[in-house]
């Protein structure tokens, strides 16, 4: 395929062209002592011994030798500054070994390898499973079954042009075209592999480099490399300028009484104690011991602090380092401190912002009832009284670690039911979900999100199953049938839609939308002639939120050959717009995802991972103020607060903020 064709090229529209060349240090070699400095001096108390060194170089006022400040000064700056370079040694080791891994560039038709620091924006590279990601790269061709992209590759000899916005630091975003043979295709994000992502399940891929180095989008939002101040230092510097007041208040003081003792007495003792050249007055006097007395009692401001904390610092790194109970075993991963600056952070935390899926719960989602044409159908939770799992021996191409518990189900799909049917066959089209099949029968799906996963794997058991995928058709075998599906577009998920669309033509020949979804939304899209359903859906689907479950709403709509052949025109028009292309394929999108009929929802379930409630109960009791962020219906995230601990019963004033405004937030919360 691409690697038999003779040469590629590709012309980048670029503003700035970087090499992969990345910098994560904060120093080099000239400018560690400069830099450090100019931050250690921030520390106010090194800025004080600073400027008293510059006091007692000045003959009239010194008072004491000035090696007693260079000494423990020098001693401060170097025990700090050692730190510092040990600290960014490590980033330039890590910076060495990204820099310099190795990577397979094709050049002249030939793969030759190279470091990722010579990578350049337009150069092809080849990628391997379990390879990172070079730089952030348009997916040309993979070993996916027809090597699943946006473009056959094999035909890809002549010149092509690639235009695309200038980088920038949205991961979820990516806008460009690509001119080839007089034809424009749209580019956008899942097209794009990022640099920092790994390749999984995919023997091989090329990509074309679009952006490298500090143009990637992870080096975007990593941001410059900059001195933390913790709040031990902040309070540190707090407390140094009281201490700088009380010296203060006590020198002016001494010199006050110095220069009414020199105008009272000081006189009668001329001959003894003359005034020092160029004084010739005792105020003048009184304020060159100002001066002499900062020199003297230079011991009240504790330098040494700042040694003292740098060395609790280095020795807590190890301690988390050396932590038994901070150790992985499954994965063998220990706790790293990979900076000394910001230890004792962890004993300030005030508050934790967590994710949910992944984070408290497992991300491993398991089918667990539904609701099909208004009437509902559930696993064990609530069929205690069967234990017996559903026999789906009659596939032979069932998952044989998927378990349901309701008979009524099979018994609706074996005798035909449309609705249940219907219901199936969209779940088995509606998704982005890969099949990978190694041996023979052995089915296993790669999904970007594991609630695909769930639902592809639950309509593959229920004698849908999705077989295998192309750019343009889906193979689905519906009870024992091989049915290929003409993919004609999709309609993608995002958090603004927060659904998610296909259009297909089966093999009679009838156009058809798919579509999945929250409940909230797509309830809005749905035909007049749906009201009497919905009602039933909304009962089932507040049972299952009440639950904790993870609640979808299906539909669907059978679509006009002639209004379907103008909205992909215009599909195609406004996929390709490098300006505006989100706002215009919202619209078109809208445009076509109205009244949809309804056909039920899915409710799937994502248990806890082990610990969690006692764990967000110890940190409650520490005061720790917890906030989780989640895209479930207000009664599944409610039931899930409950059961990992973040409400409780003794919370008698718990509430729900409904406001979409700040004054109608602000009202509610007072």
């Amino acid at each position: 395929r691409f690697c038999n064709s003779e040469q590629l090229r590709c012309d980048i529209t670029c503003p700035h062209p970087e090499n992969n060349s990345i910098k994560t240090s904060k120093y080099n070699f000239f400018t560690f002592l400069p830099l450090n400095l100019f931050e250690q001096f921030q520390r106010i108390a090194n800025a004080y011994f600073l400027f008293l060194l510059i006091l007692q170089l000045i003959p009239q006022i010194s008072s004491l030798a000035w090696f007693t400040t260079v000494v423990p000064l020098v001693l401060v700056l170097a025990v700090s500054g050692v730190k510092d370079a040990i600290d960014d040694f490590n980033r330039h080791k890590s910076d060495k070994h990204v820099n310099n891994r190795p990577v397979q560039v094709l050049i002249n038709g030939m793969l030759k390898d190279e470091k990722w620091m010579n990578v350049q924006v337009g150069d092809i590279i080849k990628l391997e499973n379990n390879n990172f990601v070079t730089a952030d790269l348009l997916l040309l061709s993979s070993s996916e079954p027809h090597s699943l992209t946006y473009i056959e590759t094999s035909l890809l000899p002549e010149q092509g042009e690639v235009k695309c916005e200038a980088p920038n630091n949205k991961l979820d975003k990516f806008t460009g075209t690509l001119t080839l043979r007089g034809e424009k295709y749209a580019l956008d994000n899942e097209k794009m592999l990022l640099r920092g992502c790994t390749i999984r399940n995919t023997e091989w891929c090329f990509g074309l480099v679009i952006y490298a180095g500090p143009d990637t989008k992870l080096m975007q939002n990593s941001g410059k490399t900059t001195f933390k101040r913790t709040s031990i230092d902040r309070l540190m510097n707090v407390l140094v300028l009281m201490i700088f007041g009380f010296l203060a208040l006590m020198c002016l003081i001494l010199a006050i009484g110095n220069g009414i003792w020199e105008s009272d007495k000081g006189y009668n003792f001329q001959v003894y104690l003359p005034w020092a050249e160029g004084v010739n007055s005792a105020s003048y006097s009184g304020f060159l011991m100002f001066w002499s007395y900062v020199i003297i009692l230079n011991t009240v401001v504790p330098i040494s602090l700042y040694v003292s904390v740098e060395i609790i610092r280095l020795g807590n790194s190890f301690y988390i380092d050396w932590d038994r109970k901070m150790y992985y075993p499954l994965n063998d991963t220990p706790a790293q401190a990979r900076t000394t600056t910001l230890n004792e952070e962890l004993g300030q935390i005030k508050y934790i912002f967590s994710d949910k899926t992944g984070t408290l719960t497992q991300n491993i989602m398991c089918f667990n009832k539904c609701s099909i044409n208004g009437k509902s159908y559930a696993s064990h939770d609530i069929l205690l009284h069967n234990t017996e799992k559903v026999d789906f021996s009659y596939n032979p191409l069932a998952d044989p670690k998927f378990a349901f518990y309701d008979h009524s189900l099979v018994e609706a799909v074996k005798l035909s039911d449309v609705p249940t049917h219907r219901f199936f066959r969209l779940l088995s089209l509606c998704h982005t979900v890969m099949p990978e099949e190694k041996k023979e029968g052995n089915l296993v799906y790669q999904a970007q999100s594991p609630d695909e996963g769930a639902l592809v794997t639950a309509a593959r058991n229920f004698g849908f199953v999705f077989r295998a995928r192309t750019p343009e058709t889906i193979t689905v075998v519906e009870m024992g049938e091989t049915k290929i599906y003409k993919l004609l577009a999709i309609l993608d998920f995002n958090n603004v839609r927060k659904r998610m669309s296909v259009i297909v033509r089966s093999p009679e020949g009838d156009l058809t939308l798919y579509c999945k979804g929250a409940d909230t939304i797509l309830y809005e899209l749905l035909h007049p002639s749906c009201d009497s359903l919905k009602e039933e859906t909304t009962e089932h689907l507040n049972e299952f939120a009440g639950e904790g479950l993870r609640t979808l709403v299906v539909a669907y709509k059978n679509l006009d050959e002639e209004y379907f052949q103008d909205w992909i025109k215009r599909h195609h028009e406004a996929s390709t717009a490098l300006e505006g292309r989100e706002d215009k394929l919202s619209e078109i999108y809208e445009e076509i995802e109205k009244d949809l009929m309804l056909l039920g929802a899915t409710a799937i379930e994502d248990k806890l991972q082990d610990g969690v409630p006692q764990t967000i109960e110890t940190l409650a009791k520490a005061h720790i103020k917890i906030w989780v962020l989640t895209g479930d219906k207000q009664e599944t995230a409610m039931n899930i607060g409950y059961s990992c601990n973040l409400l409780n019963d003794d919370m008698a004033d718990v509430f729900v903020v409904e406001g979409s405004t700040s004054d109608d937030v602000l009202s509610e919360l007072r």
